[in-house]
């Protein structure tokens, strides 16, 4: 199918597709990399030693769910205060094991969720300017979830993915023909915000989403946009003498637990 071609049908079905996008929930899907989390430094997560002995049963993990201005594999691109609504109407909110609304797969309802601006280069990504990161403030309980409890300390969960649902949302297209004025008008206006540009150029459209509803937010392998790292877990109600970074003597050391940050 030629560029053209592709418009042609977006444009034809648009409505469809818009109401097909709103009567569903979106959750992440495969993409072929993955983005390390590093500090703004380009230094990757620094790691620590919990003293031998020590046992952990909570930890606080402070998690990227989401980052807006970034096209991605949904051909979606997020605009700044797509949540706003969201956040001021709900505040109850899961974090799952890979969208799975099971009781088995809830690491934690313990959860703040807000926003925050940040800086791509603070998230470990390469692009310019800043992003709107939606936050989850965990509070993880390692007999809820055993398995996610383990796979945050040890520093193993660098993706997350929002489960939502679509409020409002615009078909961009690039094209000067008269046909697709309405959609190149939005093309216009969204276009300047978008961090991976090479991606909607390539392309020739992306969908602006600008008010969607949070759903839940859950650790996965690889998300649908890969720019979501676990920014901090530290331990919950720790003494400060029970961190350590040198090696406990051969004989007695445990496996260490990764307890990781960005400062």
């Amino acid at each position: 199918m030629t560029r053209e071609e592709v418009f042609k049908h977006l444009k034809d079905n648009k409505k469809i597709i818009t109401e097909e996008k709103k009567a569903a929930i979106k959750f992440c899907d495969p993409v072929v990399y993955q983005i390390v989390p590093k500090n703004e430094k380009g230094e990757a997560v620094k790691s620590i030693d919990i003293a031998p002995g020590v046992e952990l049963s909570t930890i606080m993990v402070k998690a990227v769910i989401n980052t807006t201005n970034i096209i991605d594999s949904h051909s979606d691109c997020h605009i700044p205060n797509i949540w706003k609504k969201s956040l001021q109407e709900k505040q109850d909110f899961y974090l799952l094991q890979e969208h799975q609304m099971k009781f088995d797969k809830i690491i934690t309802d313990k959860v703040k969720a807000f926003t925050e601006s940040m800086t791509w280069k603070e998230l470990g990504a390469k692009y310019e300017g800043t992003t709107e990161a939606l936050i989850f403030d965990c509070e993880i309980d390692e007999d809820r979830n055993e398995y996610m409890f383990e796979q945050y300390l040890k520093g193993w969960v660098r993706n997350h993915s929002v489960g939502m649902r679509y409020v409002k949302i615009y078909l961009c297209i690039n094209s000067e023909e008269k046909y697709y004025a309405e959609e190149k008008a939005y093309w216009d206006k969204y276009y300047p915000m978008v961090a991976n540009k090479q991606v909607a150029d390539d392309q020739g459209y992306f969908w602006a989403v600008t008010e969607a509803k949070v759903v839940e937010g859950s650790a996965v392998p690889i998300g649908s946009n890969t720019v979501t790292p676990t920014l901090s877990a530290s331990p919950k109600d720790i003494e400060a003498e029970d961190i350590t970074s040198n090696e406990p003597p051969k004989g007695t050391q445990k496996s260490k637990i990764n307890i990781y940050s960005f400062t």
